[in-house]
């Protein structure tokens, strides 16, 4: 990429999107066009090329997507479908209209199947049936690398898609409801610890920065307790769904924005391609190789946190795939390794959010 060349970062302000800008910015790329969502709805096909036409980038990376955890990918099926479908649509199509010189396409693993081998390589997309509470998703995310790829093999453009684990990190969505695992994990760990302790100036102010459904600080303490209750945290326990048991993958989001913009610089299309007729799977995981349980990630988090309250899981709860563990040996492969395991993350990132 040149340095002066002009780059689109669709969800800039997005736990992606925000540290990708950040690990470009501090490598003096300083020619940027960014829109917020309120400024630019990527769902808006004219809208989308209106933007294209007049702002010409040179290098986009699609970061922006309706994302969640297993509550919203199972509760809002319809919208995780439709608009990630059109999100991509919009932007790659617009991208192969207006001459965008190389773009990156931001994808999650669980395109992978429910039951396929461990840890999962490129190959096994497709291999047999997806997990069914973000199967929506994971169909959009796949004919997303599947729009990438047909389009660098019919009109020789330079689309790369990548596949990042599990990510956490600065700028996180920490909404009870909606956000993954380890954030919102961590935010109820918090504010147990804080009622445990009798600490309501914390909770007032985690509220006021973060409405539930709507209330915020100024509310009672009885309206506060009950709609925490409602999301499982009491002052000694807070409540997990699932049993506890199923093992996932976590990377820090900072070296998924680094491995993101190694691949920008150092690696094309023509790079990914296998040998043999068929051309296929040419998306490239990112992720650590590493796993550790629901169970332990929350004793970890209890740990880091300082609370003594007790976990409750919930198995009457699902729990999702039992096991997505990606193999990153490709993109190892081609050059990039992550440093940041999951135990100096879940530090790294609660001190963030104590100070955000």
């Amino acid at each position: 990429m040149r340095l002066n060349g002009k780059i689109f970062i669709a969800g800039h302000n997005g736990l992606v999107g925000s540290a990708i800008l950040k690990n470009l910015k501090s490598k003096d790329y300083n020619n940027f066009v960014l829109r917020s969502h309120l400024e630019l709805d990527l769902c808006n096909q004219p809208a989308v090329f209106d933007f294209f036409e007049k702002e010409k980038p040179d290098y986009v990376i699609l970061a922006a997507a309706k994302v969640g955890g297993i509550v919203a990918n199972n509760t809002y099926r319809g919208q995780f479908i439709y608009e990630n479908l059109q999100i991509q649509n919009n932007v790659i199509h617009a991208s192969r209209l207006n001459d965008v010189k190389k773009l990156l396409f931001l994808g999650s693993t669980c395109i992978y199947p429910r039951e396929a081998p461990q840890p999962m390589g490129e190959n096994c997309l497709l291999s047999s049936p997806l997990e069914y509470t973000n199967e929506p998703y994971a169909i959009a995310k796949i004919a997303g690398i599947k729009l990438c790829e047909s389009y660098n093999l019919q009109y020789g453009t330079n689309y790369i898609a990548v596949m990042p684990t599990n990510l956490y990190g600065p700028n996180d969505n920490f909404d009870l409801e909606k956000s993954h695992v380890l954030p919102a994990l961590l935010r109820k760990v918090h504010l147990a610890k804080s009622l445990m302790n009798g600490d309501w100036n914390a909770v007032r102010r985690d509220l006021n920065r973060l409405p539930v459904e709507g209330l915020d600080g100024n509310a009672g303490e009885n309206a506060i307790a009950a709609k925490l209750e409602r999301y499982g945290v009491k002052k000694d326990s807070v409540e997990i769904w699932g049993s506890g048991k199923p093992l996932r993958e976590f990377l820090w989001s900072e070296e998924m924005a680094d491995a993101c913009v190694f691949i920008m610089e150092n690696i094309d299309f023509k790079d990914l391609k296998p040998q043999g007729k068929e051309i296929r799977n040419t998306h490239i995981n990112i992720g650590t190789g590493k796993e550790i349980s629901i169970r332990d990630l929350a004793d970890l988090i209890a740990k880091t946190i300082g609370y003594q309250g007790k976990f409750v899981f919930n198995a009457d709860k699902p729990d999702g795939t039992m096991r997505k563990l990606t193999d990153p040996a490709k993109l190892h492969r081609l050059g990039w390794k992550h440093k940041i395991d999951v135990e100096e993350g879940v530090k790294k990132l609660y001190a963030w959010y104590l100070d955000n």
